[in-house]
Parts: structure tokens; sequence; C-alpha cells
């Protein structure tokens, strides 16, 4: 090991920043947790603190190479994965005007209509106005108001005073490269869901001048553009200070939590498919051309890969719904237990599953407690448990949230395989979703899909960036990654428990059809 380099790879998700320490060629040394909280506001507000996410990466790297996980000399890169569309806007001197709007953010889902809108129209879009975007950018805007532009929309209507002062909107991760570094910059595949990149040519991505006209934004206000894998700078003095790492450690690009975690999964050659299972959840896999199916928001985006374009379809809220269980209904100040949950809480869920026979006794439950993104793009969709009855226990209703989830991941999947054509078979499995063992079987027999549970899951999306500072310091390829990836089991689906999923994932499905303008009447004006 003497011989052996690291990563200081940093993933910044929802619930907090986790910092590890991997090899080049993929080994976990060491990780650190820190929570960061989340505020939702009425009208569909959900904001984050970005002075939290860096105390964050300062204690948790400050932890790591403190207690001498390897030796700090060996540390050669720093590289951050982080949440996909969440937007932060920054003064001239970096500093944030204001809170981050993150992924769940959909306060500008008005904006968002009133830019797309018009006649003739199909599905809330003007058929003119979207025409402009799809050849260009592979899709648009969505109408749930959950991208960045939608946040840059929201800022510069109701918010002037900070977009006058904004120097620049900055994708989250690219925001703590800043802080990094001092460098203002974004990769590509960072700035997708701001909609104003010409993604045509992969290997020629470019802002589009027409459409920052059409959206009314200040091209001056939007980050520089580098690939995932280049080098942005070292570490400014004082980061070096605070993270207890030398000046001279080079900081690489990076991607968002989508595009590092296909990275990390080990699935990178083409239609090799993963699915990730955390607060939110996707369906992914690398694909050799560009297309859009816009009817269920799949299209061709740019990856950390040079070159490549991958295509995926997430779903809003999956092992968030755990969490929820967990919070608002388990424990808490609202909860039957009030205390914090215990810290083998998921295993307590998987042992209290494990009761309940495959199917719930018909029970579903529909996941959508932050309405939906794909295949439906329906900022109005609510959770809800269908077909309780009088031998209804919680036991069933805690096996009912994993069944869901899953059933909603069948949703996507079906429409991502008829994206590409074929059929992904086997998974790969990642996420903290992925560490529940009853989980994997239920997803390998909801799908009906070997499920390849993937060693240290919830370290994906981390190894997907220490990974993408590898490549980008000549230390592996990319063609090395799948032969470095381990797992820990493989699932394989059971024909009888397949069979009463099949039924129940029909009727979830129903659902849908059935409730989505029941949902609208009930929540748009809410």
């Amino acid at each position: 090991m003497k011989n052996e380099k690291y990563i200081l790879a940093i993933d910044h998700g929802t619930s907090g920043i986790k910092s590890s320490i991997i090899s080049t060629r993929g080994a976990l040394m060491g990780s650190d947790f820190y929570p960061t909280p989340i505020y939702f506001l009425d009208g569909g507000g959900a904001e984050q603190d970005p002075q939290d996410w860096w105390d964050g990466i300062r204690v948790t790297a400050r932890n790591l190479t403190g207690r001498s996980v390897v030796d700090p000399c060996d540390i050669i890169a720093v590289c951050v994965s982080s949440t996909f569309s969440s937007t932060v806007c920054v003064d001239r001197q970096g500093s944030p005007l204001m809170n981050a709007l993150t992924w769940m953010d959909s306060r500008g889902a008005p904006h968002v209509r009133r830019l797309m809108k018009g006649f003739p129209s199909i599905m809330g879009y003007s058929i003119a106005r979207i025409l402009k975007w799809l050849p260009k950018t592979a899709g648009g805007p969505t109408l749930s108001g959950k991208d960045d532009i939608a946040h840059v929309l929201l800022i510069k209507n109701e918010y002037p005073r900070v977009y006058a002062k904004a120097h620049m909107f900055l994708p989250s991760k690219d925001y703590l490269n800043l802080r990094l570094t001092g460098e203002y910059a974004a990769s590509h595949d960072s700035m997708q869901l701001f909609w104003l990149s010409d993604i045509r040519d992969i290997n020629n991505i470019h802002y589009d001048e027409e459409l920052i006209r059409m959206a009314g934004i200040d091209p001056d206000k939007l980050p520089p553009m580098k690939r995932s894998i280049d080098i942005l700078g070292t570490l400014t003095p004082a980061a070096a200070r605070e993270l207890g790492l030398s000046p001279d450690v080079k900081v690489v690009m990076g991607s968002p939590d989508h595009q590092a975690a296909c990275i990390g999964s080990g699935a990178v050659r083409d239609y090799e498919g993963h699915i990730y299972i955390g607060t939110s959840s996707w369906v992914q896999c690398i694909i050799p051309f560009k297309r859009t199916d816009v009817f269920h928001s799949i299209a061709s985006f740019p990856t950390a890969i040079p070159g490549r374009y991958q295509s995926v379809n997430e779903q809003d809220i999956a092992g968030g719904c755990l969490d929820f269980l967990l919070g608002n209904i388990m424990y808490g100040t609202q909860g039957v237990i009030q205390a914090d949950p215990p810290q083998d809480a998921f295993v307590k869920i998987e042992e209290i599953a494990c009761t309940v026979p495959p199917g719930s006794h018909n029970l579903i439950f529909t996941p959508w407690l932050n309405g939906e993104r794909t295949p439906v793009d329906d900022q109005w969709l609510r959770a809800g448990l269908y077909n309780i009855s009088k031998t209804t226990t919680f036991n069933h209703i805690v096996r009912a949230f994993l069944e869901g989830v899953a059933y909603n991941t069948r949703w996507s999947l079906g429409y991502v395989e008829k994206f590409i054509g074929r059929k992904m078979n086997p998974l790969n499995i990642i996420g903290g979703g992925a560490r529940l063992n009853l989980w994997c079987q239920i997803f390998a027999d909801v799908l009906g899909r070997e499920i390849r549970q993937v060693k240290d899951p919830v370290a994906a999306n981390a190894r997907g960036a220490a990974f993408i500072a590898s490549v980008a310091l000549g230390e592996i390829s990319f063609d090395d990654i799948p032969g470095l990836v381990q797992y820990t089991k493989t699932y394989y689906p059971s024909e009888a428990n397949t069979r009463v999923y099949d039924k129940l994932f029909e009727e979830f499905k129903k659902i849908y059809k059935n409730n989505h303008s029941m949902f609208a009447r009930l929540n748009r004006n809410s």
C-alpha cells in the first residue's frame, strides 16, 4: 500500500455531506458523514444553506485526515459529486445571496409555464417553443419547476434585487468547487438542467444564444463550462488548511450525483444499467445515441465520460419514503414513539417487512410524497395507501412502502427499456436502499430482473467521483472500471413472487390514471 494514491471524494446528498477517502482503484478506506437540514416552505419551496454544505466538507474531511485513515500526503486530488439541479446564486465574491434552491423546489413552475406556453400546445408546451429546445438540448424545461432554469426564473421574477446582484448561478457541485479553488466553472453535465446547452455534438457542448435569449437570462450570469475530467485547479491555501491537505492537491471538475453514481456502479458500457435508491431514485444506462421521449421525460444527457450520452428516468422520492415513515409516523415529536429513530432503524424496518408475504395482502403504497418527475411530470401527485382493510397491520404498511417504491421503479424501467430498445438485465443496485437485502429481493421480484448488489453501495457516488478523478490524473481509464467494482450478492426473481407483483403493478398504474386529476384539484392551490 506504500505506493497507493488516494482521492478525497465528496458525496453531497440531500441529507448531508459524506466525505470518503478512496484509492485510485476504488478501495474505500474510510468515510465520515455530516447531516445538513432542508427547509420546506409554502408553495413548494425546498431550500438549504450552502454554508452548511461547506461546514460538512470541512468537518468530515478534517475528521478523516485527522484520524490518519491514510497519510494525507498520499491524497492527490479532491472530487465532488453533488445533487443534480440544486442551484446557488452567488455575488462577485462567491458568497451566496440566498439559500440554495434544491432539486425539490418547485416554486419556479409558474414561470416555466409562462416561458413554454403558446398555441398550439401539447402536454402544456407550445409546439413552436418546445421544438426550439428539443433538437438542441434533447429535452426542455420541466413544467414541475424543479430544474435549474426554473430556479433562475424564480429568482429573476420574485427576487429581482437578488437577481440584479447575482454574479453567477452555479450548480451545487460547482459552488463547492468554487469554495475549494476560487475558480468559477461548471461541467457540461451539471449544466444540463439549465436547458441552455446545445448538446447535439457530444464532443462540442456549448451554450446556445437563442435559447438564452428566449429564456430571458443574462448570459454573463452563466459559468464557463468544462469536462468532468478536467482539472479545475488546486486547493486554495484557506481550503487546504480547513481540509487538512496540501495546497498542491488538485481539484477535478467532477459530476452531479446521477453521473457519478453511474461511474461508481460499474455500469459504464453501452446499455448496462443501474438503479439508485437514495432519497430519490433513478434508472440509468450509458447509450451511444441522442434521442428524446418527450412524453415520459427521458432524454440523452451528457455524462462524465467524454463523448458519451446517458439515459435516465428519475423518481422524486424513494428512500425518502422510509425517512418519512421513520420521522413522521414511527418516531419524532409527532410520531407514535416520541424519540429519535434508533441507529438500527432501517434494520428494524427490514425485520418488520419480512413478517409479511409478498404483495402485503394487496395493500398498495404510491410513493409520490413530493409529486413526480418521471415517467410523468406531475407536481400535484401525492402518496397514498390503497386497499386498507380491518386485517391490515402496521407490518403490512411497512412492506407496502418498500414495494411501492419498487413499483414506481418498474414504471420508470419500462420506459427506459423502450427508449433504448432492449432489456437491461442484470441491473446493478446502489445507494442507501441497496443495503437492505429484502429490498434488493423485492426489486428483483417486482422488476423481474437479476439485481447485483454493489459492494459498499452507499459509497457509489463517492467511488464514482474518485474514479473520475483517477481518470483525470491518468491513474486508470473508464474501460478499467467494470473490473474494479465488486458485488456483494446477486438476487434472482422468484417466479411465484413476480406473478403477485405483476398483478399489483397493473393496479398501481391505474391508481395514477384514475386519480391524477383529483390530486391536481386538491393540491393546485394548497
